[in-house]
């Protein structure tokens, strides 16, 4: 993903003795975004302090805000709590004009050889540009469906996070996430809503929505997620497997259908995901793959399919998950980098309407020019199967060692019922600049 850059202001301050010392740093961003027809989509300022507090050789603390403001407030929350977080998470306050919230706070320590993470925070597993495939520990923001940074669209969880060293170049890593917060979805009206079929119910034909009610996990303890990782390093590969059993970040929406009503009812269900990452570099080629199996996934049946009712409009089944890339660092610092992703159902009748299969290209190019002063960055996705794409490019110069303009673009292309050709009309060109003290 390609991060909005901005207005950049950073604060130090360093405070120290023998025993302790402290740390405070912190970011703003600016960003102007003016959809196609002229309006302006966003003008959005983000600042993150953060405080680092190192108090002996085996406690420190991490401690980082975030103050958002946006003077064009189409993109929301216009509730002040937004719904999918739990009550130890989610913003201080937040409206259609910005929020305020603490987006991560967690100690780290060692304890017999293991390091301890405690706390509020993100975890990453798998490095896919552009689409995840193991990477789905934190749930999402989709205030701006996958355009913002994954750094900035991952909701940070209240978790344990435990590394334990292992002999030969090998760790296992066990995290423990009470926190019952899910993916931030756009709000209706917003433009990002999602309209296509594939992610939203669509009633029959001549039927009313008669009712919505939703469900939610309410216990930190039986409904919390738990996960292992196991790396190691072998004869030059990087290789991890990994475990999660967690609560599926979006809810399945259950249709009941009387007569000319239908009633919804949305519900968060439990899955297992076994997967492997595998990465070798080969002098200027690296070479990168993830697998994902999830044993639960869901997907929206036709209205007009027989088995609508029966299946109250839900599908369920295994999905096999995975990406192969291949990074080139040519001469003239460029960086070429193609992913292929591949999404099979191995459950799938033609009441279902996603396709068995889903086939997604990307390619990302990055360039620097004159000693770095100049910057290009573009990330292109392409679905084979829906024939819909999305264009992300970036153009960057350093004014001053301290100083950098942007400018840049986001487009979408295809059908209004495909992934990405849903936003069509939410295509934009974004504008910026960066100060650094």
């Amino acid at each position: 993903m390609i991060k909005a850059i901005s207005f950049t202001f950073l604060i130090s301050m360093s405070l120290q003795n023998s025993q302790a010392s402290t740390e405070f740093s912190a970011v703003w961003e600016q960003e102007l975004a003016i959809d196609k027809h002229g309006k302006t989509q966003k003008f959005e300022a983000l600042i993150d302090p953060e405080w680092n507090g190192h108090f002996s050789d085996n406690l420190d603390m991490t401690l980082i805000g975030r103050i958002r403001l946006d003077s064009a407030t189409k993109l929301g929350p216009s509730q002040r709590r937004p719904d999918n977080y739990s009550s130890i998470n989610g913003p201080l306050y937040a409206d259609k004009h910005g929020e305020i919230s603490i987006r991560e706070w967690y100690l780290d320590t060692e304890i017999a050889s293991s390091y301890w993470r405690v706390g509020k925070q993100q975890v990453v597993w798998g490095q896919a540009d552009g689409l995840q495939v193991l990477d789905v520990i934190n749930p999402q923001s989709y205030r701006e469906f996958i355009l913002d940074d994954f750094d900035d669209a991952r909701i940070p969880l209240t978790m344990l996070n435990i590394e334990i060293p292992l002999a030969d170049d090998s760790s296992l890593q066990v995290l423990w996430i009470p926190d019952l917060t899910y993916n931030e979805n756009a709000e209706a009206g917003s433009p990002y809503q999602v309209t296509s079929p594939l992610l939203s119910p669509r009633l029959p034909a001549g039927v009313s929505l008669a009712g919505f009610t939703q469900n939610k996990p309410s216990s930190s303890i039986k409904d919390s997620d738990f996960g292992l990782r196991y790396s190691m390093f072998y004869q030059g590969w990087d290789i991890s497997y990994n475990y999660f059993y967690h609560t599926l970040d979006a809810p399945v929406y259950y249709q009941t259908q009387v007569k000319d009503e239908v009633y919804i009812n949305a519900r968060y269900e439990r899955s297992h995901l076994l997967g492997a990452t595998a990465s070798k570099a080969f002098e200027s080629f690296t070479l990168r793959s993830e697998v994902g199996y999830s044993t639960d996934s869901y997907h929206f049946i036709d209205s007009a399919s027989a088995n609508f009712s029966t299946q109250q409009g839900v599908h369920q089944s295994a999905d096999l998950s995975s990406v192969i890339g291949l990074d080139w660092q040519g001469r003239g610092n460029t960086l070429l980098s193609v992913q292929w992703f591949q999404s099979h159902l191995r459950d799938h009748n033609d009441s279902v309407i996603r396709p068995r299969n889903n086939n997604i290209l990307s390619l990302l190019y990055q360039q620097t020019f004159e000693n770095k002063t100049w910057v290009i960055e573009v990330l292109s996705l392409h679905g084979f199967d829906q024939k819909d794409s999305s264009l992300q490019s970036q153009l960057g110069y350093m004014l001053e060692s301290n100083v950098r303009l942007w400018a840049g673009a986001d487009v979408f292309y295809g059908k209004s019922t495909s992934f990405f050709g849903q936003f069509e009309k939410t295509s934009r060109i974004i504008f910026g600049s960066s100060i650094g003290f």
